[in-house]
C-alpha cells in the first residue's frame, strides 16, 4: 500500500518535479498538488494525506504559518523544504519548533541534474516521515492545543526494522551515582533540534560541565540553530570552531558539513574542527561516533553521553568505546523519540544505562550532575 503525499510549493516546476521523483518509489504515490498554505490545509482536510512536503516562503499562506494551523487543526506528518542559507535554515527551525517532523535543503540543481542519491534521500525521507501518520494522536488536555501536544507514538520496528523486545524500561528520575564528569556529550539526528532545545533550555547557567552537541544539520543549519539555543538558553551555546577551549556551562554544536573532535587533556581540552578525510568513509558530517571517539583520550570514564531520536545507529560505536572505559550512556526512550533509531541502536544492544523520556531528560541531568 502506497504513503499519500501531498506536495505544497509555490513553484509549479518545484510541484512537478517533486510527483515525478516521489511516483518513481512505488511506495508513494502524490494525491494532491498546493501552491500556498491556504490550499494545503483545504487539501489535508478533503484528502488525507499520509505526509505533506511543505515550502516554507509561499504567497497567502507561508509554510511556518501552515504548519501551526495543520498540527492544531489536523496532525499529519510534514517534511520541510528550505533553502541552505541562513534565513531558510531559521525558519525551518521555526517549522519544526511548530511541529514539522524533518527537513531537507531545497536544491533545484539535485532535481535538475537528477542527482540519484540526492533524490533516494529526498524518497527515503518522505516515507520515514510518513510512518509516523499512524502514530499522532492530539492530546486531549485542552480545547484548543499547541502544536507541542502533538505526541509521537511508538513506532521503533517499522522505522529500524528491530523489534522492541530489548527495548529499556523508561525512567522519569534517576539518583545521583556519585560519579565524577568533565563533558557531556550528547548525539542526534532526526527530531533533534526540537529534543535539544526542550533539554538544554532548562539548565542552569551554572551548569558543572562543557555539553559537546553533534546534530546531523547542514553547515548554514547549525550555525543558526547554536543562535536559537543562545537566544533561549541560560547557559552560553556556540557554533564549535577549531581552537576553543571547553568551558563549564556551555554548549558547543558541531558545525554541518564538518567533522568535529576534543583532543588535550583536562582544562587544556579543546574543539578541533576540520574536513572529513575520503579514508574515513563516514556517511555523516558530523558524525556522532567521530566525536564521541575522540573525548576516550581526553576525558576517559568521565564522560555522560547522551544519544537522542534519530534515524540510523550513529553513536552506537562511540558510546561502546566510552563505555569500555567506564563512561555513562543513556538514551531518549522510544516513545517519546521521532524516529527510535538512534537510542535503541545503544539500548538494544545493552550500552545504555537508561532510557528517559525527553520531558525528564533535563532533571535526570541535574540530578546526576549538580550537587546540592
Amino acid at each position: 500500500m502506497a504513503f499519500k503525499v501531498l506536495v505544497v510549493d509555490d513553484s509549479a516546476f518545484y510541484r512537478r518535479s517533486l510527483r515525478k521523483i516521489l511516483e518513481e518509489d512505488r511506495m508513494l504515490t502524490v494525491i494532491g498538488e498546493a501552491s500556498n498554505g491556504k490550499e494545503a490545509i483545504q487539501l489535508i482536510q478533503s484528502l488525507s494525506p499520509d505526509v505533506v512536503t511543505m515550502d516554507v516562503e509561499m504567497p497567502v499562506m507561508d509554510g511556518i504559518s501552515a504548519v501551526r494551523r495543520i498540527m492544531n487543526e489536523c496532525p499529519v506528518p510534514i517534511l520541510m523544504f528550505s533553502s541552505l542559507t541562513h534565513d531558510g535554515a531559521t525558519a525551518t527551525l521555526d517549522a519544526l519548533d511548530a511541529g514539522a517532523l524533518d527537513f531537507l535543503p531545497k536544491k533545484f540543481e539535485d532535481i535538475s541534474e537528477n542527482k540519484q542519491d540526492a533524490l533516494l534521500q529526498l524518497r527515503t525521507k518522505v516515507r520515514i516521515v510518513a510512518r509516523r501518520k499512524a502514530y499522532m494522536r492530539l492530546s486531549k488536555k485542552s480545547h484548543l492545543p499547541s502544536p507541542k501536544s502533538t505526541t509521537f507514538m511508538r513506532s521503533s520496528s517499522i522505522l529500524t526494522g528491530q523489534s522492541n523486545v530489548s527495548e529499556q524500561v523508561s525512567v522519569s528520575s534517576v539518583s545521583a551515582s556519585g560519579k565524577t564528569y568533565q563533558c557531556l556529550a550528547i548525539g542526534s539526528s532526526t527530531g533533534g533540534p526540537v529534543a535539544l532545545q526542550t533539554i538544554l533550555t532548562k539548565l542552569p547557567k551554572s551548569f558543572p560541565l562543557p555539553i559537546l552537541v553533534v546534530q546531523h544539520m547542514p553547515g548554514s543549519f547549525t550555525e543558526a540553530f547554536a543562535e536559537r539555543l543562545n537566544s533561549l538558553c541560560a547557559i552560553e551555546v556556540v557554533h564549535a570552531e577549531s581552537g576553543m577551549k571547553l568551558e563549564s556551562g556551555k554548549a558547543y554544536i558541531a558545525p554541518g558539513g564538518m567533522q568535529t573532535e576534543v583532543r588535550g587533556y583536562g582544562e587544556n581540552a579543546a574543539i578541533t574542527v576540520r574536513d572529513t578525510l575520503d579514508s574515513e568513509n563516514l556517511n555523516y558530517k558530523p558524525c556522532v561516533d567521530l566525536s564521541f571517539e575522540s573525548l576516550v583520550n581526553v576525558f576517559s570514564g568521565k564522560v555522560l553521553a547522551l544519544i537522542l531520536t534519530g534515524m540510523g545507529s550513529d553513536g552506537k560505536q562511540g558510546c561502546e568505546k566510552l563505555k569500555s572505559v567506564g563512561a555513562t550512556v543513556w538514551a531518549q526512550d522510544q516513545s517519546s523519540s521521532v524516529v527510535y533509531g538512534m537510542p535503541q541502536a545503544v539500548a538494544s544492544a545493552g550500552i545504555s544505562e537508561k532510557s528517559i523520556g525527553l520531558e525528564h531528560i533535563a532533571d535526570c541531568l541535574l540530578s546526576e550532575l549538580v550537587q546540592t
